[in-house]
């Protein structure tokens, strides 16, 4: 086993082993992902993370694109790509009274993609579709028939993982074909208790959601420089379960008023979204891409309490400098990326969406000149929502380290 494989798959299994140990942690600390299915994940892996999640039109025969299954057509015979991603966050949550901070360090991604036969690649990635991570503390409420109130405190955790088969299969050398089957699926727990002079009480809600959907990838050469691309994910509901538990204390004596009752509750829509996305290379050194998506929340005809889903506009932008990949001078073959992503929003509370926006920085470090496996850290800072009425302004400031390693396989060494 190459030095490579022996990196990946033991931060894979310490991952895999974080991931199942940690559950009970959440995942975001953002006070958006009380609505819905919680925060859904923009990120994507690898290089693109650091390009404003830009990377529809974008050709990289090196690099898992898992924007774009049509790109897995570009995996090159013997090459084995696979790509791990962690994150660090820190976020600042402020209101019209007061202000606080968190931090997280998540899993990203895992993934892995190969060459099938001649012009069909394939690939694996497992990424967090949505995170959940809130806590309302001092939430105070009336007692029915009563003057008196009491306040209780309300968490929330969980979220929701995408597993994603990618193809890829290039029709002719200029036009390429991609389709990709998510399978979606995760829990959403609530937990809500309260101490009222010698009673307690606590009521735990975890519901959870799976369903699969497809989506299909399209990418065209329309000369050496310019490659253009769309996708589509097709609309899909995701059936949900409710497990539901209370229990209770007067004077110390515990009392289980409910206990694990099962129900269905309604499923979740996810809605049809399109997107298109184009690179240039105006040099062989620099690539531009530029990519915008329409996601059509409102024909799913889903509300919150508070708000409504209204359909989605997403920008983004990215920019990628390499002197030389070939040079023997180390210096050359170093990758520095800029990017900027513009999200107009899918939730509105109060007639107002809850929009953001961040820019990225990066550096592509390359592991060795036999190979395009790369080290890609990068930096992003955002901000989401406004300082109005009831919404929380949230800034934020992103690192993301991705190993995007390639192995060659099934090639027989020559011995002279």
């Amino acid at each position: 086993m190459k030095i490579n494989q022996i990196i990946f798959f033991t931060i894979a299994a310490l991952l895999a082993f974080y991931q199942s140990s940690a559950q009970s942690e959440a995942l975001t600390s953002s006070p958006y992902s009380l609505y819905g299915l919680g925060v859904i994940n923009q990120t994507s892996i690898g290089k693109f993370n650091s390009l404003g999640y830009s990377g529809i039109g974008i050709k990289s025969p090196y690099e898992l694109n898992n924007l774009n299954p049509a790109n897995y057509a570009l995996i090159p015979q013997n090459s084995f790509l696979y790509d791990i991603g962690v994150t660090g966050e820190f976020n600042s949550y402020s209101n019209t009274s007061s202000s606080e901070e968190k931090s997280n360090i998540n899993f990203s991604n895992l993934a892995f993609g190969f060459r099938i036969m001649e012009n069909l690649g394939a690939g694996i990635t497992m990424t967090p579709y949505s995170d959940v991570g809130y806590s309302l503390l001092g939430v105070s409420s009336n007692i029915e028939g009563s003057t008196e109130s009491f306040e209780s405190n309300i968490t929330g955790l969980g979220g929701l993982n995408d597993i994603k088969l990618n193809v890829g299969y290039a029709l002719m050398p200029k036009l390429r074909l991609g389709l990709s089957a998510s399978f979606l699926f995760g829990n959403i727990e609530e937990t809500e208790s309260f101490i009222y002079s010698t009673s307690t009480f606590e009521s735990v809600e975890k519901t959870n959601y799976s369903g699969a959907r497809l989506g299909f990838g399209l990418q065209y050469d329309v000369n050496d420089k310019i490659t253009i691309g769309s996708t589509v994910q097709l609309p899909t509901s995701l059936n949900g379960n409710l497990k539901r538990s209370v229990d209770k204390s007067i004077s110390g004596i515990a009392i289980s008023v409910e206990d694990e009752s099962s129900s269905n509750v309604s499923d979740f829509k996810l809605p049809l979204e399109f997107g298109f996305g184009m690179s240039i290379k105006p040099i062989e050194e620099l690539t531009f891409s530029a990519d915008y998506k329409k996601n059509f929340w409102s024909d799913t005809n889903q509300s919150e309490n508070i708000g409504s889903y209204e359909d989605q506009d997403i920008y983004a932008f990215g920019l990628e400098f390499i002197q030389d990949p070939t040079s023997y001078k180390y210096g050359q073959r170093l990758a520095y990326r800029l990017g900027y992503n513009y999200d107009n929003g899918y939730l509105a509370i109060g007639d107002k969406k809850v929009e953001g926006y961040n820019f990225t920085a990066s550096i592509g470090i390359p592991t060795s000149r036999g190979t395009h496996s790369m080290i890609n850290l990068s930096y992003s800072y955002g901000s989401k929502g406004l300082l109005q009425n009831v919404l929380v302004k949230e800034n934020f400031h992103l690192v993301t380290l991705n190993l995007s390693l390639e192995d060659i396989w099934f090639v027989k060494k020559k011995v002279y």
